[in-house]
């Protein structure tokens, strides 16, 4: 990203508050997160980096997307009590957007242009799409869906991002 840094772009918390990215002065994990995908038990491999990783400054946060088969329709009270009874999620999660089309949130078109493992850029082709940022806000490393979040490679990038 040529204008800044990711972490400059402004976001909402799940409940519709302002939240800064830049408040996060470790790496972020960003990821957009559904609840009724045959990915979503990847909420508790999120957890636990949240709870492995958090405490040397790693945040995960989670963006809900109901673009991909409407597997997030719930509305933001619906994700949140969803989210916590069922796979005890205490990361931040944002207000539900698009991360890919005409309507695309500008977190997600700044973050989409980073290529993945293949080089291949481009939209979210899934729920649970992975991207890491540094720091500093710049995008170190896209982790498409089906990679799960303690996968080594993901492991390895986030501990080279702390």
């Amino acid at each position: 990203m040529t204008n800044g840094s990711i972490k400059d772009i402004p976001v909402q918390a799940l409940d519709g508050s302002a939240l800064s990215l830049a408040d996060f002065s470790g790496p972020l994990l960003i990821v957009n997160v559904a609840s009724k995908c045959g990915l979503t038990p990847q909420y508790t491999q999120l957890e636990e980096l949240a709870q492995t990783y958090g405490p040397r400054g790693l945040t995960v946060i989670g963006m809900p997307c109901n673009q991909f088969m409407g597997q997030e329709p719930g509305t933001a009270e619906e994700i949140a009590t969803f989210c916590s009874t069922s796979y005890g999620v205490t990361f931040p999660l944002l207000a539900k957007a698009d991360v890919k089309g005409d309507d695309q949130h500008p977190l997600y078109a700044a973050l989409t242009q980073t290529p993945d493992a293949d080089g291949e850029a481009g939209d979210v082709q899934w729920n649970f799409e992975k991207f890491l940022v540094g720091k500093n806000g710049d995008v170190l490393a896209r982790f498409r869906p089906k990679t799960v979040p303690d996968a080594p490679e993901v492991t390895a990038a986030v501990e080279a991002a702390l």
